[in-house]
């Protein structure tokens, strides 16, 4: 039974994949409408995760009434399943389809050149948009740290899409920081997704949204170890595709406390959250680790 099971799991899996694949020849508004009814659907069914992101929007806007946080909860799973749909052009659509949707916009100017750079890329749904409008308009070797999936045929599919333009390269967690600083110190810019709760041994508490929030201190701790600018990268989806704006780069960062770093951090991101709300990853339990004594926010 465990065979049949795990034959079943990859029958599946293969047959996602090749589903994904058949959708990138559609045309974008009918990609978006499947994400429309798809995330609809998976706000009535998935009843856990519904209840993570109003919690969320709990802690993060209370000042909102009841049918205010139903909307955006909704229009939440929307965004996050057209963004999860898109992928399928993202990885598979012709080249000049993805450039022609894909947009970058702003301080592009910042990631010229072969200077240590970070790049701030927070968890908004088009994040894997953000990949290829950098490699797409700058294929200068870069790196990233990657975690694996379980399942090895999704994580295969993953790294692959990821991978499809310019060079990116990948550490996995248990390869420590000197193979990352490395790369960074020779201007490969390290994109880096700090806002998580990785536990209260990886992380510190700083304040986000009011809430002492357990976040990973690593933008400030490369930044200050690569000898490198911080340029934050905001990923917007918009009907015809993405904006993918290119921030200037942050002054006086790092301020060599790595505390106050990661305080500013989470302060900045509430700004930009505050430009694009229903496309921010509430569907993570953000507030899972609390301090001791402090009840759970879920």
């Amino acid at each position: 039974m465990k065979g049949l099971a795990h034959w079943a799991s990859r029958a599946a899996t293969r047959a996602g994949i090749t589903f994904m694949k058949g959708l990138a020849w559609l045309p974008l508004p009918a990609v978006r409408a499947l994400g429309a009814g798809l995330g609809g659907v998976l706000y009535l069914l998935i009843g856990a995760r519904r209840r993570v992101v109003h919690a969320n929007f709990s802690v993060c806007f209370p000042a909102l009434s009841p049918g205010e946080r139903h909307r955006l909860a909704l229009r939440t799973f929307v965004c996050f399943s057209q963004a999860w749909l898109d992928r399928a052009w993202l990885w598979h659509a012709p080249r000049r389809w993805v450039q022609r949707r894909v947009r970058l916009t702003g301080a592009v100017e910042e990631l010229a050149g072969t200077g240590p750079t970070v790049i701030f890329l927070p968890h908004f749904v088009g994040l894997d948009a953000a990949w290829a409008a950098i490699a797409l308009a700058m294929p200068r070797p870069s790196t990233t740290i990657y975690t694996d999936q379980s399942n090895k045929l999704v994580d295969q599919w993953i790294l692959q899409g990821r991978q499809r333009f310019g060079h990116l390269r990948l550490f996995g967690r248990i390869e420590g920081v000197k193979p990352i600083v490395a790369a960074l110190r020779e201007g490969q810019p390290l994109f880096l997704l700090p806002d998580m709760d990785f536990g209260p041994d990886e992380s510190v508490f700083v304040p986000f949204y009011g809430l002492p929030t357990a976040t990973v201190p690593s933008l400030s701790r490369f930044a200050r170890l690569g000898r490198a600018k911080v340029v934050p990268l905001l990923p917007r989806l918009t009907a015809d595709g993405y904006e993918v704006e290119v921030l200037p780069a942050w002054a006086d960062f790092p301020s060599g406390d790595a505390l106050a770093d990661t305080a500013r951090m989470n302060a900045r991101l509430q700004d930009y959250i505050a430009t694009m709300p229903a496309q921010y990853y509430w569907v993570h339990k953000r507030f899972k680790t609390r301090p001791e004594g402090e009840p759970s926010v879920y």
